[in-house]
């Protein structure tokens, strides 16, 4: 038992230091049996503000407060936390927030004073530190407890856990990284996973744990067992019902890897101190993953505030839940162990309720009292409105309902003046005109409170790194297009530590299409080094390790496998600097390659499924691989993430190498006019550059003269209306992409046509020219009657032209 330890341990002291240890140990343990009262009575006040009301949904923590006191006792400064919505006590115990912040983020207050995690974009106990300040620039990540943000997806936190625990091995092993001491201290950092036992069925978690282990990194992962998975019983979720007996092969042997394996019950305080004790400090100093099965967790109000789970319980489990209520059993074990008095922990529970709801009352006031001023002022100004109006009564109803409203959300402000400028839209006065300019604020406002921070807003952004152009002269070589790409990657390697690449067969073969042939033996493999076939915790590690300040390119082999790690690359990296309101960043690279070369499942160019999924991360299309090394020194200077898809059918062709390698770059959103013409402007990117170009040939016979303009980067797209431009001299304009119809042909000619608004410049219906609606046939005809060909570019533009000035230009058919 933890206190018979501290008993040993004052043998060999005098009585005073002796009493001195064991009076701090009854206090720490007081400390942390409140945290636990506090945490508790949060669940429940928690759940009343729901219920009553005041919050639209809630999700807590209770059943686990004590196994979270425990492991936070091992949890140091440095160290990061992967964890979902039921980690509030650990959160509480390290100050990652405070109860006044946990109802703050409840309320979905819309202020990152107020919650810090968010800034009221997330639902409650959805947790994050800051690691980044309002000026992007990274803080002091070793000075803080550290937590990644939450995702509400179940096992959406596993693949992140890896690239974490990974940039510890980095920084321990890689000495050119022991200058970077305000991310980690030679490599001592735990990363601290925690699941709920149903989740561990989601095939991420076993991805990762497999990866853990073959890795060798310092993962801490709990396992919350708290019987059910939402309403489904264990026996439907686990195998043997226990996923600590099924683990048993990944369990670490002496000259093997593997994963230390403890099992605690959440109700024994002193055996889940002495469990995580044990076991943490052996992954702390030998990089040993560990799985902690925590067994015999209740949860006292079922799973959130959707329902009851006295639904699916029988009364037998409700009166054991009772029964090993977890903070029951360590009040029973503090009394039993002379710990408090019954007394004392009366006064400790009154406390922590008194201070729970002095934050629950702070948290309220502090969320409402602004809206309520602005209420205020709406309610003014439509008063002036009134007495000029000769719709005075239905102003006023629109206004009276408003102030009738008990709780009222700042929607429902601009839902009435909506009404209001409705009902007035006859009646032009200076009174109106301030509610006007009242309402245009409050829309920037709620712009910023709700809608900034999808990307890196300061000078790190990608979009403000300057272009610099690729040097050539009459020696530069002539050479594969992979081997430029070798040359960059080189050069990036060389200058930049924090660097790093990984991906199936990237290392000792150099990748598939050869891109980093012979840069394992240079650099070494702990900087180019090959994975499993697991790209979803591929994504994981590279999400992790930019977590922690490395620079990663990982890569997917082929575009087509990107739907394996999309979920991650969706609801994970694509929303980490928006739901933290610009408080993290993820500055990875994604490196695969895509659009036609042969078969189903190696010709993907689903450029439209990507863009309407990952809005926070920049996909860029480069034409050619002097293009994509530009991208890959844009963005290595940049803190925001990108996919770049290079053109698979694109490295054996040859390009010139620059003599700036690892210094020029491809700028972000800017269009290149690749051939001049004056009748057609046709938009496109990637491989379809060059099949545009065969087509334009065809064109020239016959008297068309076509503009092709390439757009670099779907995401972000012409970002100054270039394509506009054309079109003001063409009057007619064609998108082109072998994505399947209604993809990016579709997306782009809502970005020129509706967005720039060329669509006062057409003479012509705008077209698109894609592939078929099915993936692409395998072999020569089947890529030539699936994806667009020359022929095609060559009918679709002389089509339009024909149907423009059939005179000149007859039908072909």
């Amino acid at each position: 038992m933890l206190e018979e330890k501290v008993s040993k341990k004052e043998e060999n002291t005098s009585v005073n230091e002796a009493k001195f240890s064991f009076d701090q140990f009854k206090e720490s343990v007081i400390n942390d049996y409140k945290t636990a009262v506090i945490s508790r009575k949060t669940s429940l006040l928690g759940r009343r503000e729901v219920l009553t009301g005041k919050a639209k949904f809630g999700i807590f923590g209770d059943g686990k407060e004590v196994a979270q006191i425990a492991l936070a006792r091992s949890f140091k400064k440095g160290d990061f936390r992967s964890g979902y919505y039921r980690d509030q006590t650990l959160a509480f115990a390290l100050g990652i927030t405070t109860v006044q912040e946990y109802f703050a983020q409840l309320y979905a207050h819309a202020d990152v004073e107020a919650d810090p995690a968010s800034g009221g974009r997330q639902m409650n106990s959805h947790f994050a530190t800051r690691s980044i300040d309002e000026n992007g620039e990274w803080n002091n990540l070793m000075a803080m407890y550290n937590s990644s943000a939450d995702g509400s997806p179940t096992a959406c936190q596993m693949p992140r856990m890896l690239g974490l625990a990974q940039a510890s091995k980095m920084y321990r092993l890689n000495k050119d990284l022991h200058q970077f001491d305000q991310f980690s201290n030679k490599g001592n950092e735990v990363v601290f996973g925690t699941i709920g036992d149903a989740s561990t069925s989601e095939g991420l978690f076993w991805e990762t744990v497999n990866a853990v282990g073959v890795l060798q990194v310092p993962l801490a992962l709990s396992v919350w067992d708290d019987g059910y998975g939402i309403s489904v019983p264990k026996k439907y979720q686990t195998t043997k019902e226990s996923i600590s007996t099924i683990l048993q092969g990944f369990q670490h042997e002496k000259g093997s890897n593997g994963i230390n394996i403890y099992t605690a019950k959440a109700w024994n305080y002193a055996e889940l101190c002495e469990t995580y004790e044990k076991g943490v400090a052996i992954t702390r100093e030998q990089h040993i993953p560990s799985l902690y099965h925590i067994q015999d967790v209740t949860q006292p109000q079922g799973h959130s505030t959707s329902g009851s789970h006295e639904r699916y319980k029988s009364p037998e489990r409700l009166q054991w839940e009772e029964d090993f209520d977890c903070i029951k059993k360590m009040r029973e074990w503090m009394l039993e162990s002379a710990i408090a008095t019954a007394e004392q922990i009366d006064k400790v529970e009154n406390e922590a309720k008194e201070h729970v709801n002095e934050s629950k009352k702070k948290a309220w006031a502090e969320y409402t009292k602004p809206i309520k001023e602005e209420i205020h002022v709406v309610s003014s100004l439509v008063e002036n409105i009134t007495k000029q109006s000769s719709n005075a009564n239905f102003i006023n109803k629109a206004k009276d309902e408003l102030l009738a409203i008990r709780e009222p959300f700042r929607g429902d402000a601009m839902a009435a003046i909506n009404k209001i400028l409705s009902i007035t839209r006859s009646e032009p006065s200076t009174e109106r005109q301030a509610l006007v300019e009242w309402y245009k604020n409050a829309k920037k406002d709620n712009h910023e409170r709700f809608s900034t921070h999808l990307y890196c807003e300061g000078e790190n952004s990608a979009l403000e790194i300057p272009e610099v152009e690729p040097i050539f002269d009459n020696n530069s070589p002539e050479i594969n297009g992979s081997e430029v790409l070798v040359a960059n990657f080189d050069a990036l390697l060389k200058k930049e530590p924090k660097m790093l690449a990984f991906g199936e067969d990237l290392g000792k073969v150099g990748g598939v299409n050869q891109g980093f042939a012979g840069l394992q033996d240079k650099y070494g493999e702990l900087r180019v080094s090959d994975t499993g076939i697991r790209e979803a915790t591929i994504i994981g590690q590279g999400i992790g390790l930019a977590l922690r300040g490395l620079k990663p390119i990982a890569e997917i082999q082929y575009l087509d496998y990107l739907l394996y790690g999309f979920q991650i690359l969706s609801d994970d990296l694509a929303t980490l600097h928006y739901r933290t309101k610009g408080g993290q960043k993820a500055p990875m690279i994604v490196r695969t390659r895509g659009h036609r070369l042969e078969g189903i499942w190696h010709t993907g160019s689903p450029m439209g499924m990507m863009l309407n999924a990952l809005r926070g991360i920049y996909i860029l299309v480069p034409r050619n691989m002097t293009k994509a090394a530009g991208f890959y020194n844009t963005m290595m200077q940049s803190d925001d993430p990108a996919i770049i898809v290079e053109c698979l059918n694109g490295y054996r062709l040859k390009e010139k190498l620059p003599k700036n390698v690892g210094e020029f770059t491809t700028p972000l959103g800017i269009p290149e006019v690749i051939h001049e013409g004056t009748d057609i402007t046709l938009v496109t990117y990637g491989s379809c550059c060059r099949i545009a170009q065969a087509g334009l040939k065809l064109l020239n016979e016959v008297g068309i003269s076509c503009e092709i303009i390439d757009v670099q980067s779907l995401l972000p797209f012409d970002i100054a209306g270039q394509i506009s431009e054309s079109i003001k001299k063409t009057n007619k304009v064609v998108f082109f992409d072998e994505d399947v119809p209604g993809g990016a042909s579709a997306y782009m000619l809502q970005e020129v046509l509706e967005k720039q608004g060329a669509y006062q410049y057409l003479d012509a219906a705008p077209k698109t020219i894609t592939a078929k609606p099915h993936r692409a046939a395998y072999g020569t005809d089947g890529d030539y009657f699936s994806k667009p060909n020359a022929e095609d570019v060559f009918q679709g533009i002389y089509e339009l032209m024909s149907e423009y000035e059939p005179s000149k230009f007859p039908s072909l058919f």
